[in-house]
C-alpha cells in the first residue's frame, strides 16, 4: 500500500522542526510504554541506526544510548552505523514484528546497509518489545483515543494486506 499523495505532500512540506516535535512525542511515548526497548542491544546501543522511508523526504536517526531520535531531510541525513530503507508501511510492520524482515531483505523490498550485527541486535530487541502502534499511540489522541485506535487498526490491516 502506497502512502496517499496528499499525505506525502503534507509530510514533505511540513517544516522539519514541527516533524521533529511530533516524532519526539511519539518516541518518548514508545520509550515510556516499552522501557526495556534497548536493553538487549548491549554495546550496539552506542551505534546510530538510520531509517529512510521511500517516498518521503525524511530520514530518521536513532541513537539508543542517549536515547534519542533525530529527523532530517534525506539530503541532509548524516551517515549512520546501520540503516534500513524501504516503504514506510513495511518499516512500521517490521517495527511491530508483523512481517518477516529476512524475507523482505532477500526479496529486495528492503535495503539494509552498514553493521548487520547491530541491525540484527536491534531487530531482536524490537521483536521482544511487542509494539502495537495503534494501541501504543492512541493515548496521544486524548479523548479521541478509542476512535483513533479503531481507525489505526483498520488502516494497519488494510496496509498489511498489500504486503502479503
Amino acid at each position: 500500500m502506497d502512502i496517499p499523495r496528499p499525505l506525502v505532500f503534507a509530510v514533505n512540506t511540513t517544516p522539519l522542526p514541527i516533524v521533529q516535535k511530533i516524532v519526539d512525542a511519539v518516541f518518548r511515548r514508545a520509550l515510556r510504554q516499552h522501557p526495556n526497548l534497548f536493553d538487549r542491544l548491549g554495546s550496539y546501543a552506542e551505534k546510530r541506526f538510520g531509517f529512510s522511508p521511500t517516498g518521503l523526504d525524511l530520514a530518521f536517526e536513532i541513537h539508543p544510548a542517549t536515547p534519542s531520535i533525530s529527523v532530517y531531510r534525506k539530503r541532509q541525513a548524516p551517515d549512520t552505523d546501520a540503516a534500513v530503507t524501504g516503504p514506510l508501511v513495511m518499516l512500521l510492520a517490521l517495527l511491530e514484528g508483523r512481517i518477516d524482515g529476512d524475507a523482505m531483505f532477500f526479496s529486495r523490498s528492503l535495503s539494509v546497509t552498514g553493521d548487520m550485527e547491530a541491525m540484527l541486535a536491534l531487530r531482536n530487541a524490537l521483536d521482544d518489545c511487542g509494539f502495537d502502534l495503534p494501541k501504543d499511540l492512541a493515548g496521544l489522541a486524548g479523548p479521541f483515543a478509542v476512535p483513533f485506535q479503531e481507525l489505526a487498526n483498520r488502516v494497519r490491516s488494510r496496509a498489511l494486506e498489500g504486503l502479503a
